[in-house]
């Protein structure tokens, strides 16, 4: 069990039951789910399972049809606390690029602290570029600088969707030692993916979604078992729910 990782506390998010859809299509399902503080977790599924949509619901940015949210405890209409929730979406930069903004100012918009703004992004090693624009900085830069933002207002839980998205192999590999030195510093995070075999290697548990909760494993259990082939494979029918030993 990982040292930051406490059964005996709240679930610092609690999903039961969750369905969602646009008119007649369906996009989840049944969807029970708990995140426990200290948590790595990786929530994979092919491009169309939900995953995203999995995410936008955690955030009440979408609200289910069916089903209930809590946060850190507290049922998601009531929930005020929204600065213990870091959250980067899909292509965090694409905006940003467009406009003149350096990367102190990004960080800006979430803590006005100069003070905080220069001890987060010390944090993600871009302290030096804090008076560069956004758009002269590469793929994998331009992600440290989105989980400093994200980091500015001091969350304890971490939600990032697809983050390596356009970053080559050697910025992965940085980003993902990252990522994983926030976790043992005490953040639980939660990492939206496709791509099995980075993420297999990175977390220390999988949920897999494909419109329903498909599989709920530890890496190993995902690797030794055929559940690659069922999220990705033909045979999407069969539903697989095996909590991994403590």
């Amino acid at each position: 069990m990982h040292p930051h990782l406490d059964k005996k506390s709240e679930p610092l998010v609690c999903l039961h039951n969750i369905q969602f859809g646009y008119g007649d299509l369906p996009v989840l399902e049944d969807i029970d789910l708990h995140i426990e503080k200290g948590e790595y977790l990786g929530l994979l599924g092919p491009n169309g399972s939900g995953k995203s949509t999995l995410l936008k619901i955690i955030l009440g940015l979408i609200v289910p049809q069916r089903g209930s949210v809590e946060l850190f405890g507290v049922p998601l209409e009531k929930f005020k606390d929204w600065h213990k929730i870091g959250y980067i979406p899909q292509r965090a930069s694409q905006l940003e690029n467009t406009f003149p903004i350096t990367v102190g100012e990004i960080i800006n918009l979430t803590s006005k602290d100069t003070h905080q703004t220069l001890h987060t992004l010390e944090k993600v090693g871009m302290a030096k570029y804090a008076h560069h624009l956004i758009g002269e900085l590469s793929g994998g830069q331009q992600q440290r600088v989105f989980i400093a933002k994200a980091l500015a207002g001091n969350p304890e839980l971490l939600l990032l969707d697809e983050p390596t998205i356009g970053i080559d192999a050697v910025s992965q590999a940085e980003f993902y030692a990252l990522l994983e030195n926030l976790h043992q510093s005490g953040l639980t995070i939660v990492i939206v993916s496709h791509d099995t075999e980075d993420i297999v290697r990175e977390v220390s548990r999988i949920v897999c979604v494909n419109k329903k909760l498909v599989c709920h494993v530890t890496p190993g259990e995902f690797v030794s078992g055929n559940y690659r082939d069922i999220l990705y494979g033909d045979d999407r029918k069969a539903i697989i729910h095996h909590h991994p030993h403590a």
